[in-house]
Order: structure tokens, then sequence, then C-alpha cells
């Protein structure tokens, strides 16, 4: 008998099988997933390449996870957050270049010019000159009243004009009226909501001109489908995702409050109205649709996995499952729901199990194609 053969042939076996070992037969980086004994559902990467790849894992553990409603909502501003800047003469307005709907504003920012230069009546420029007559009195009787020129009484008198024209001048421009107008500026930072004027409109005075929102605390409003009914007593919180962005935001970390559920649906809608109030710490846009996830109790010993841990293949959703450091396996799992960061894992994973949690689809590629090979014996 051929016992040199023999060896030979064992040992080949040996190296065919070395993905499903868990004794670090790998160690050596010389994968064998292509050779005639090997599992075709294995995918062998090396830690390095791995590494380089992106691809990230993370044992899968049983934990809490909250029921979850999916539906509709649109963020709205807290009242108290906007401001209204108005038009403090009336005139033809000049906008600054670059303002415009979004843009940042700080508080006392000039938004908006006003020039009743080519008016009638000019109200600045004669605040202005009736200012400087006033001051000009009042400067005279300052003196005369010390050689008791001008009594105490009329001394008095033509310092309160002054002041009142004072007054009346100081409201244009913060002090000060110039030659391209007047200086409107805004009471609050933050950001332009809307603008209601555009360059050469003209406006009265007190006419609204623009909304100003701080943003800094805003409104999430759910729009619940009416099945789900029942379900309102148990809403705990939610999560939502912008059309503008792959974050999912969780308004648990951004200290959100159930202000609101409603009781019936609106006049003509099958929606019911639920809302939440949170700090804005990640400058989401108010007045956005978002996709929202109203949370409801939780329930234990739940199996979950993030939802990049997720590839989709014809209608089936698998994971990848890493059975030593340098092999993968695909695994078919069926899901429940989404609460848009994580996904219900119902069959097909077992605690303790480590899956790829970013870098799925980089696996994926690695099992179709040489987009990330195996190490082989090319050399």
């Amino acid at each position: 008998m051929d016992y040199k053969s023999l060896f030979i042939g064992a040992f080949g076996i040996m190296l065919a099988a070395a993905c499903t070992g868990k004794d670090g037969a790998h160690a050596d980086a010389d994968g064998h997933a292509d050779e005639g004994g090997a599992n075709p559902s294995e995918i062998v990467i090396t830690p390095d390449r791995a590494k380089a790849a992106g691809i990230v894992t993370a044992v899968v553990e049983p934990g809490e996870f909250n029921g979850v409603i999916p539906c509709g909502g649109k963020i709205l501003a807290a009242s108290g957050s906007e401001a209204t800047v108005v038009a403090t003469v009336a005139g033809i307005v000049s906008l600054p270049r670059g303002l415009a709907e979004g843009s940042p504003v700080a508080k006392g920012a000039t938004v908006f010019t006003v020039s009743s230069r080519n008016l009638q009546d000019d109200p600045a420029r004669q605040a202005e000159i009736a200012y400087r007559a006033a001051k000009k009195e009042y400067d005279r009787a300052a003196k005369l009243v010390k050689d008791r020129i001008v009594t105490q009484k009329e001394y008095n008198a033509i310092k309160a004009d002054y002041e009142r024209a004072r007054i009346a001048y100081e409201a244009f421009d913060g002090g000060g009226a110039t030659g391209a107008g007047v200086a409107v500026k805004s009471p609050v930072g933050g950001y332009v909501k809307t603008c209601l004027v555009k360059e050469g409109d003209y406006v009265a005075v007190g006419q609204p001109m623009m909304t100003v929102t701080q943003a800094r605390s805003l409104y999430l409003r759910a729009n619940v489908p009416e099945r789900y009914y029942a379900q309102m007593g148990s809403v705990v919180s939610a999560k939502f995702k912008t059309a503008y962005g792959d974050r999912v935001y969780d308004l648990r970390q951004m200290n959100g409050q159930l202000v609101a559920t409603g009781k019936q649906t609106g006049d003509g809608s099958p929606y019911i109205p639920v809302t939440f109030r949170f700090d804005n710490r990640a400058d989401v846009m108010p007045g956005a649709f978002v996709e929202t996830y109203v949370l409801t109790g939780g329930r234990g010993d739940v199996l979950s996995v993030p939802v990049s841990a997720l590839t989709d293949e014809q209608g089936l959703s698998f994971v990848y499952v890493q059975t030593d450091p340098s092999c993968y396996e695909r695994r078919e799992v069926h899901t429940g729901r989404s609460d848009g960061g994580r996904v219900e894992i119902k069959s097909g994973l077992a605690a303790g199990e480590r899956v790829v949690v970013e870098g799925a689809v980089q696996v994926k590629l690695a099992s179709a194609s040489t987009a990330i090979p195996a190490h082989t014996h090319s050399h």
C-alpha cells in the first residue's frame, strides 16, 4: 500500500475542512474555500483583509426590544422658539447678499435695510433733523441755566424735548440712520425659516418681514394609522429618520418626551396624531417629513441585530455568521419588526453567535466575486 499517497490525501481533506474547525487552523492565512471538500456557503476572508474592508462583527445577545409602529411624521418648531422680524419704518426693502431661507443669523444681526429716502416723508431723516436741533437747543440751555438766563422750568422742558428726540432717533439703526436706510435686526439668533418680503418691496411700519427659528426644541408629530389605536396607551417614545440622511434619531437620547396622544383621528384623516417634544441636538430641520418608528412597551429576551447586518436577496434576508477568525457563513434569517436601528430576529440565529454588523455587503461581494478574495495558493 502506498502510505505516502494516503498521507497526502488525508492532509488535503484536513485543509479543505479547515474553515469549520475552531482550533485556529487559519493562522497561516491559507484559505481553501474553493477546494472540493469545502462548504460552499463559507467565505474565507483573512483578518487583515476584513479590517481593511471595514468588516466589524458582534456577538448576538438577547435583550429588550420595543414594540414598533411604523408610520409617517413631521418635524415642527416648538412654540416660543420662533421670532418675527417686523419693519420698524416704512420704506423700500433691501436684503443682504446671500441671505435666504435656511441661512444662519446671529442675534442683533442686520437682516434688512429699509430706506425711505425716495419717499415724500422720510421718517429716519426727519428723526435725525429733529434730534440734532433738540440737542443743539439742549446744549445751549445747559450753559444758560447756570447763569440763570433761562429758568429751571424752561431748562427741564428743553431737556424733555431732547430726550424724546433722542429716543426717536435711536429707534432707527440702533442710534443713527445711514444713507442706505434703517437697519432692521434679528431679535434672536437662529435660522431663517421664512422670508416674507423680497428685494424692492415696500413695507409699512409693523409689517412682518421674516420668521427666525431658534430650533432648540422641536416637536415630532407622528401620524399613526388608526388600526393601532389599541396600542396608544403603551406608547413610550419614538425614533425617526429624515429623507436627507441615513441617521436614525432616538428621542430617548435627545431628552424626548411624549406630549400628547390623540384620542381620535383628524377630520377626514385615517391617522391618529401622537406628539413628542425633544431637544434639537443634531441640527434637525423644522418642517421636514420623516420616517417614524413609534415605540411601545418593550419585550425581554429578544434577539436583534443592527439593520446594517442584513442583506436582501430575492426577498429573503441573510446575515453573515463568523465561524472562526477567517471564515464566514451566509445564514438565512426570519425577521420581525424594525425600529429603524435594529431588527428583531425570529429564527435563524442563536444567542452567542457572532455576526457581521458592519461591512455585510463586502462579505456578500466576496462570496460571489473576487472583491475581497480569499488567500489561495496562487503566488
